[in-house]
């Protein structure tokens, strides 16, 4: 199967972990994700912000790792696209009023492509009338209220855990990384085998 070509969506300070993990993950299965922000070009550095569950009533913020943006804002053609990516953190409460940006959104939609979000990410996608309507999606808890407005189904599933409905895969934050970037694989059509490992000595042998 050839390599998927993903678009992520961020801004100023979303979340460093939802932008690097599923970055590196997904470059590590042979698909090509493309990291925008609006009016940034590629190699513009974007600053990234950590939100961590310390015991308080709600999450702390600090400063993440800064993030060197691969892809221009203004190349990005979504139709070279086969799926979208809203990463979470803060960066989702501002770009989701960018028309440019809820013009991506309405692509991936009306051409039914995967699509993915984690976190605040939802905010992206409940800015576009229609996306989250009648469909089953989780979130941060604190966007339960957004998601049910806009017509959608908030699914509060675990932490570590994620959501498929159809071709929409959600989870509530960086915790569920590893599950929520699982079933965005199978969603892709991404089959992982494993296979016997084979010592350097065996594999001279055969």
């Amino acid at each position: 199967m050839a390599g998927k070509k993903i678009l992520m969506l961020v801004g100023e300070f979303s979340e460093e972990y939802e932008i690097f993990v599923f970055e590196q993950a997904m470059h590590a299965v042979g698909h090509t994700v493309h990291v925008v922000c609006p009016d940034k070009k590629a190699g513009d550095i974007l600053k990234t912000s950590l939100h961590d569950f310390e015991g308080h009533q709600t999450y702390t913020e600090k400063p993440g790792h800064d993030y060197i943006l691969n892809k221009t804002f203004a190349e990005v053609k979504p139709d070279d696209y086969d799926a979208v990516y809203a990463a979470g953190g803060r960066g989702p409460e501002y770009i989701r009023i960018d028309k440019r940006v809820q013009a991506l959104v309405r692509h991936f939609h009306e051409a039914g492509k995967p699509i993915f979000t984690i976190c605040h990410g939802v905010q992206i996608l409940i800015a576009v009338d229609g996306v989250v309507r009648g469909r089953e999606v989780a979130a941060l808890h604190y966007c339960e209220p957004e998601v049910t407005l806009a017509g959608g189904i908030y699914i509060d599933v675990a932490p570590t855990g994620a959501h498929v409905d159809g071709n929409l895969v959600s989870a509530k934050g960086w915790p569920g990384l590893s599950n929520f970037i699982r079933e965005c694989l199978k969603v892709l059509g991404t089959e992982i085998r494993h296979g016997e490992i084979l010592m350097r000595d065996e594999r001279q042998a055969a």
